[in-house]
C-alpha cells in the first residue's frame, strides 16, 4: 500500500511539472511557493457613472433633515464604486462652517432610476471641530476636585503598587516588614517621581517667583521652620511651619526660598552724628549793668540783700 501511494505521489510531481500550468511542483520536505496561484486583489479605480453624477437635484432633495436655506452650492461628486456615487453640498447652518453635506446615490444596471443611499454631515478640511475626548481622569485639573466629590482612584494606577511589595523607599518597607499591615496601596517609584517632578516644576519649587526674589541664601533647607519629608523624597522636600510665610502648610522643595526665613536679620544701621564740645570758660567775668522803670520800687524801701542798687 505505502508501495502504491508513493507512486501516485511521484506522478502527480511529474504531471504538475510538465503540463499542469498554475500548479507548482512540491520540492521534497517543503510546501512550495504559491506566489503562481495567488493573485493580488484588483486595485482598479471607480469609474463615474455618469446617470448618477447627473443626478444633483436627487441628491439635493434627500437632505430633509433641514431647511433648503441650510444646503448650499453643489461641491463635488466622487466615484465611490460601480453606479455609486456620492455628491457633496455646502452647508450653511450656523455653527457649522467647513461642513459639507454627503449623499449616496446608486442605481441598478441598466436602469435610469437613481435612488439615494445615505445622507450625512461631515466636516472639511477646514471645518470647525470641537476638541478630542478626553476620559474624565485626564481632564481632571489641580483644584477641580471640590468638598463632596469622589475621585476613585482605577486599580491599575501606575502611580500605586500594593503595600506588601518591596520599594525602594525605606520609609514604606520598614513598616510594611516589621508589622504586616498598614495601607493596601503605597506610592510606587514612578509616582514618587511624577509628584516630585511636579512638585519642582510648580509655585513651591526653585523657579517661583518668590524663590527668585528671595535673597541667595534665604533656601527652605537651612530655614528653622522647614520640615523634612519621610523616607526617599526627605533629601528634596519638605514642609513649611511658618506661619507668616506664604508656603506655611505646604510642601516646598530643599532650594526654594522666601524672605520669611528663620535666619533673616534685619541689621540696624547706626547713623553717625558728630557731636560737638560743650565750652565753658569760667575765667572771665562780664559786668552787665541793671536797669529798672522809674517808680517799680519805693525810694524808702531798703536795699536788696543781694547787692542790688
Amino acid at each position: 500500500m505505502c508501495t502504491i501511494l508513493a507512486h501516485l505521489i511521484q506522478v502527480c510531481r511529474t504531471t504538475a511539472g510538465k503540463g499542469s500550468p498554475g500548479v507548482p511542483v512540491t520540492p521534497a520536505g517543503g510546501m512550495g511557493n504559491n506566489g503562481r496561484v495567488t493573485r493580488p486583489a484588483s486595485t482598479r479605480a471607480a469609474r463615474l457613472d455618469q446617470v448618477c453624477a447627473a443626478a444633483v437635484e436627487v441628491a439635493r432633495a434627500g437632505i430633509t433633515e433641514v431647511d433648503a436655506d441650510d444646503v448650499g452650492d453643489h461641491l463635488q461628486v466622487v466615484a465611490e464604486g460601480d453606479r455609486l456615487v456620492t455628491h457633496y453640498f455646502e452647508c450653511r447652518l450656523a455653527g457649522y462652517r467647513g461642513w459639507r453635506w454627503a449623499v449616496t446615490v446608486t442605481r441598478v444596471q441598466r436602469s435610469k432610476t437613481v435612488t439615494i443611499c445615505e445622507t450625512v454631515l461631515l466636516p472639511g478640511s477646514d471645518a470647525l471641530l470641537a476638541p478630542g475626548w478626553l476620559p474624565w481622569q485626564e481632564r481632571l485639573k489641580p483644584g477641580d476636585l471640590g468638598p463632596g466629590d469622589l475621585l476613585p482612584t482605577p486599580p491599575d494606577d501606575d502611580r500605586l503598587v500594593p503595600g506588601y511589595l518591596l520599594s525602594d523607599d525605606p520609609a514604606v518597607e520598614e513598616t510594611a516588614w516589621e508589622l504586616g499591615l498598614g495601607r493596601a496601596r503605597v506610592l510606587s517609584r514612578e509616582g514618587r517621581i511624577e509628584a516630585a517632578q511636579r512638585w519642582y516644576d510648580g509655585e513651591h519649587g526653585p523657579s517661583a517667583a518668590i524663590s527668585t526674589a528671595a535673597p541667595a541664601a534665604a533656601r527652605c533647607g537651612t530655614c528653622g521652620f522647614y520640615l523634612p519629608l519621610a523616607g526617599a523624597m526627605r533629601q528634596a522636600f519638605g514642609a513649611c511651619g511658618n506661619f507668616y510665610a506664604p508656603d506655611d502648610g505646604r510642601v516646598v522643595s530643599a532650594d526654594h526660598g522666601c524672605g520669611a526665613h528663620s535666619e533673616t536679620l534685619i541689621e540696624a544701621v547706626e547713623t553717625a552724628v558728630e557731636e560737638l564740645p560743650t565750652v565753658y570758660d569760667d575765667s572771665a567775668v562780664e559786668a552787665m549793668s541793671v536797669s529798672r522803670a522809674p517808680g517799680s520800687v519805693e525810694a524808702a524801701e531798703p536795699a536788696e540783700p543781694y547787692g542790688h542798687p
